[in-house]
Order: C-alpha cells, then sequence, then structure tokens
C-alpha cells in the first residue's frame, strides 16, 4: 500500500488533500464547539489530557485555509511554465464557485433571513443580497457582522477579491519573484499594524490587505514544492527523513500558536492574537506543507490516501453548510436533553451527540451536494462553454 507514495505525481498533490481536510475539520469544530461549548477532555492511562486549544483557536485554521489557496492557486501556473491563461482561470474559479455560493445564499434568504423577519425593510435585504452576490460583503459592516445570511461565506468574499488581481501577481512573479513575495508581505505587515492600533478594528482584521503575507506564503511553498519536484524521485530515507522533521517541527510550532491564542482573554486580545500571529501561522504552515510533500511514505499516507482525497472532493460543501446546519438542529431541538439549554448546564449526554450529528450530518449534506448538485452543474456549464467555443 504505500509503494504508491514511494513516487510523486506533480498533477495532484495527494498530501494536501489531507492539508485541506485538516483546517477545515478544525474550522468546523470551531462553529460547531460555539454551539456545544463540549470541553474536549480524556483521561489517557489515569492522565488527563485537554484538545480544548483546538476549537478555541479554530478560527485560526482558516488563514491556513487561504494559504492552502494560494499555494494550490500558483501551483498549475507553474507547471505551465508561469503561464496564466487568464480567462480560462476565471472562468474555472467562477464555475467552481458561484453555483453552490448562490444556492447557500438563497437557501439562507428563504428558510432563515425572510421568514424570521431578520431585515427591517425589504431594502435592507435587497443590499445585503447584493452585496454577497458582488462578493463584497465583507466590505460593509452591515453585511458583514449583521448579516442574517450564511456568516462562513466572508472568507469566499476575500478569495474572489484576490482573484482579481492573480493575473497581476503571477505575471509579478515571474518577473521578480522575491521583490513580489516582500512586497505582499510588506503590505500586509504595514495594513495589520496599522489595524491593531485602531480602538475597534473589526471591520479591519479579516480584510484581504490583512491576508497577503499569508498568500504569499502560499506562493512561497508552492515554488519550494515545484522546485523540489523536479528531482523527488531521487530522494532517499535521509532526505524523506528531514522533510518529515520539518513536517513534524511545523506542526509543534501550529500547537504552541494555537494554545497562546487560545489562551487570549477578551475580545480585543483576541483580535490582537490573531493580527500578531498571522504571519507566523502562515509560515508555520509552509514548513509544515513543504514536509508533508516530500516526507516518508507513512506520513504521505495518512495524508493523501483515497479517504482524505474523498473528504477533500466534498470540503468545499462541507465548509459552506456546516454553520448553518449546527446552528439549525440546535435551534430545532433535534438532539434531546435534561435541560432546556444543555450546552450551559455542560450536559455532555447532549454534547457529545450533538457534536457528533454535526460532524457526520455536515458530512451527509455536502456529500449529496457535492454529487448531486456541484458536479452536475458544473459539468452542465462546461459543456454550454465548450459548444460556444
Amino acid at each position: 500500500m504505500l509503494n504508491a507514495y514511494k513516487t510523486y505525481d506533480e498533477k495532484h498533490l495527494d498530501v494536501l488533500d489531507g492539508v485541506r481536510v485538516l483546517l477545515i475539520f478544525i474550522v468546523s469544530w470551531y462553529h460547531i464547539w460555539q454551539q456545544s461549548w463540549l470541553i474536549p477532555n480524556f483521561q489517557v492511562a489515569g492522565q488527563w489530557w485537554s484538545l480544548d486549544f483546538i476549537p478555541r483557536s479554530g478560527y485560526l485554521a482558516v488563514d491556513g485555509m487561504l494559504f492552502l489557496s494560494g499555494l494550490l492557486l500558483l501551483w498549475p501556473v507553474l507547471r505551465n511554465g508561469g503561464q496564466l491563461d487568464v480567462r480560462a482561470f476565471y472562468r474555472r474559479r467562477l464555475i467552481r464557485i458561484v453555483p453552490s455560493y448562490v444556492l447557500a445564499l438563497i437557501a439562507s434568504l428563504l428558510f432563515t433571513a425572510i421568514p424570521e423577519g431578520r431585515y427591517t425593510t425589504a431594502w435592507d435585504g435587497v443590499l445585503d443580497m447584493l452585496a454577497h452576490l458582488t462578493f463584497t460583503h465583507n466590505l460593509f459592516y452591515r453585511s458583514y457582522m449583521l448579516s442574517p445570511l450564511n456568516g462562513v461565506l466572508w472568507t469566499l468574499g476575500v478569495e474572489m477579491q484576490f482573484y482579481l488581481i492573480f493575473p497581476l501577481l503571477c505575471r509579478a512573479l515571474r518577473k521578480h519573484p522575491l521583490i513580489t513575495l516582500l512586497s505582499m508581505t510588506g503590505v500586509a505587515l504595514l495594513y495589520r499594524l496599522w489595524a491593531a492600533g485602531v480602538e475597534d478594528n473589526a471591520m479591519l482584521i479579516n480584510q484581504l490587505p490583512a491576508f497577503l503575507d499569508v498568500y504569499a506564503w502560499g506562493f512561497a511553498a508552492a515554488l519550494i514544492i515545484h522546485r523540489f519536484y523536479r528531482r523527488a524521485d531521487s530522494f532517499g530515507s535521509p532526505e524523506k527523513a528531514f522533510f518529515t522533521l520539518c513536517m513534524l517541527l511545523g506542526a509543534v510550532l501550529l500547537i504552541q500558536l494555537a494554545t497562546a491564542q487560545a489562551a487570549e482573554n477578551g475580545i480585543e486580545n483576541i483580535r490582537l492574537g490573531q493580527l500578531n500571529r498571522r504571519f507566523f501561522l502562515a509560515a508555520c504552515w509552509c514548513v509544515f506543507s513543504v514536509g508533508a510533500c516530500f516526507s516518508l511514505p507513512f506520513t504521505r499516507f495518512l495524508l493523501g490516501n483515497r479517504a482524505m482525497k474523498f473528504l477533500a472532493s466534498v470540503s468545499y460543501q462541507y465548509y459552506i453548510w456546516h454553520q448553518v446546519f449546527s446552528v439549525r438542529i440546535k435551534e430545532w431541538g433535534l438532539i434531546p436533553s435534561s435541560s432546556p439549554e444543555p450546552w450551559f448546564a455542560g450536559e455532555a449526554a447532549w454534547q457529545w451527540p450533538y457534536t457528533i450529528a454535526c460532524f457526520f450530518g455536515t458530512l451527509a449534506i455536502a456529500t449529496i451536494l457535492t454529487y448531486g448538485f456541484e458536479r452536475p452543474v458544473a459539468q452542465m456549464l462546461r459543456a454550454r462553454r465548450d459548444k460556444k467555443t
């Protein structure tokens, strides 16, 4: 079984499937934890262990998702000799993102916002939908902080805004890679330095400029991986062991950053912690991902096996729907409890079944929508495109 992980396929960086799954799992755990308040403590051989720092700081995994996006966006460009077909790039991104995104918006509007009277006026609803449909919703207070629509969709606003400048960055990287990466990093650091000094920076910490160095680290990882891939098949056990140690080092540093962030008290300190740790967090994901790509066959198998490939294939739908699903089954009382508010009461007999139901229920929804909606719609749109051309 491990023999398949002794060679390398440039078309698909299999271990990054596992990285994607890990990141989305952590983000979803954070949102589910916000509903259940389940403290994940475990007793092993008489010793108590706590994983509470993972869901408590789980929002940090969004940075990792954007890092991975930068890596995977640049990877096919590097494989194509640094050339980017801009029209094909935008066509692929729109086909991939927009149909499922619009479906999620319509569902939130028809089943939450309108029935619950969440808009003061019809015009408020129109403006909110327009902001979301133009992927500018994270730029406006009402559509970012107060919107009754799907809360996790703000990241897609950042992503689509980044797509607008991606072709320009590719051209700059081709001519001046180091200067481009340093410039992106410099802009992000200066922006976050300014944002950290603003009294109320809730609207500032998750804007595109604040993530440019995260994307830059993703680019850097793609460049490093591309260079090593040219001779990866000749790597022996010492080289693979070295990269495995790099992966483990990245994991240890990520855990330390998450633990420190989880210990922050108060919303202001939490936001400042995000701003201050973002650069180092992305750097650690870079070390982890590069190391994982060339690690020992066993570790590559753990991250790149068929189960991870399947989970990665449904991860977009999982990300879109996990928070909505977890909120709804809590509001509908689908998991029976002894107390009216079992999350506040610490009722483990409710918290554990609820948490498990959220994970597996969302996985079922994601699988159905991926194979019953996302892929058929994408196939139909590509077929229409081919007819026109």
